[in-house]
């Protein structure tokens, strides 16, 4: 059995910080060994930078790729006969986006990684699920937008799945509402992307003066914060306005990003993002060293799951501050953290964002 299937029957939060480096020293290593013999590009990098990944190191030593080199080069570690499924980043037009390539075995474990997560969030049963978007949306099979793909990942802890948009993005009001009674006497997942949720849910029913009965939900939500944090909608107000608007108490952020699908970070009941067994994040100062706890910097995060393209070790352009580790009131074990948002100068690239 690998360690990563080893990983799968765990439960997600249950490492504490000594076990989990342990497993992630070992893991890494083997994965960056293979990344260096199969992709001439990253080979290059690490030659560049002087470093050999058949020598032990720790995590936070492991090189890391800037997430605009994904935009640059074809970065990949199998044959052209082996991608099964290509992703895109978000960018918006004239942008350049992330070009993401998967075997069947990485987005196979994508997947098993998402639903030990979700299963971890909102139980193992499939929910009536409620998608705040429109149906077009969803794209053909083969290359999909981080957007496309997120729903397509999320609609796994579904059944029965009614979007919540028409085409044009106009609210259904009368589609959400046959799908509220419904399921009013069961619990249901919803499922959106952050500013869209702001823009053509909540916005649209305030202005409207409708109101919905979906307090039996929870509402999973990610994909970029810039569009809110320009109108000054933090999270607390966000979460406030969907209580009033639909009576959701239930809401959870998540942290992720197209570059390392399936390992993302979400939002436990004390507000905390949460690496889980299969993820870390670092902290790196403007000076790339590694940052203590309560400072802000550049957020790196680290994945287990990228075996077709180097992917595993990337410094992302937002910044955050790590909170703690193994001691969330919470109870989950692993390194919690907040976002704060785009680093200055940085593209704007959140799923919502460039809707």
């Amino acid at each position: 059995m690998t360690e990563l299937e080893q990983l799968l029957e765990t439960p997600p939060y249950s490492l504490s910080a000594i076990d989990k480096a342990a497993v992630f020293n070992r893991t890494l290593a083997g994965m960056t060994q293979r990344h260096f013999q199969n992709c001439s590009e990253y080979r290059k990098m690490l030659n560049g930078l002087g470093f050999d990944p058949f020598s032990p190191f720790e995590t936070e030593d492991l090189p890391f790729l800037p997430v605009r080199l994904f935009k640059e080069f074809t970065l990949k570690s199998i044959p052209d006969r082996a991608v099964h499924k290509t992703m895109h980043s978000s960018g918006t037009s004239g942008q350049q986006v992330s070009k993401i390539y998967l075997d069947k075995a990485t987005a196979l474990n994508q997947s098993k990684v998402l639903s030990k997560i979700m299963g971890a969030l909102i139980g193992t049963k499939r929910l009536p699920m409620l998608v705040i978007d429109a149906k077009e949306t969803v794209g053909g099979r083969g290359s999909f937008s981080a957007r496309s793909a997120g729903i397509r990942g999320f609609s796994m802890f579904g059944r029965g799945v009614t979007y919540a948009l028409h085409d044009s993005m106009k609210l259904d009001y009368e589609a959400i509402e046959k799908f509220a009674t419904l399921h009013r006497d069961t619990p249901v997942f919803i499922f959106g992307f952050t500013s869209i949720i702001y823009q053509h849910f909540i916005q649209e029913l305030q202005l409207s003066k409708l109101t919905l009965s979906l307090a039996n939900a929870t509402l999973v939500h990610g994909g970029g914060w810039k569009k809110l944090i320009d109108v000054s909608v933090d999270n607390n107000s966000y979460k406030g306005m969907l209580k009033d608007v639909a009576g959701i108490a239930k809401v959870h952020n998540y942290y992720g990003m197209v570059e390392q699908t399936g390992s993302i970070f979400t939002e436990c009941d004390e507000g905390h993002l949460h690496s889980s067994i299969f993820s870390d994040i670092i902290i790196r100062r403007t000076d790339l060293s590694v940052a203590g706890a309560r400072e802000k910097g550049l957020i790196q995060l680290i994945s287990l799951l990228p075996e077709s393209y180097p992917g595993h070790s990337i410094l992302t352009e937002d910044i955050g501050e790590l909170l703690g580790e193994d001691d969330c009131s919470c109870g989950k074990l692993g390194r919690y953290f907040k976002v704060y948002g785009r680093a200055a100068k940085a593209e704007v690239r959140g799923c919502s964002d460039v809707y």
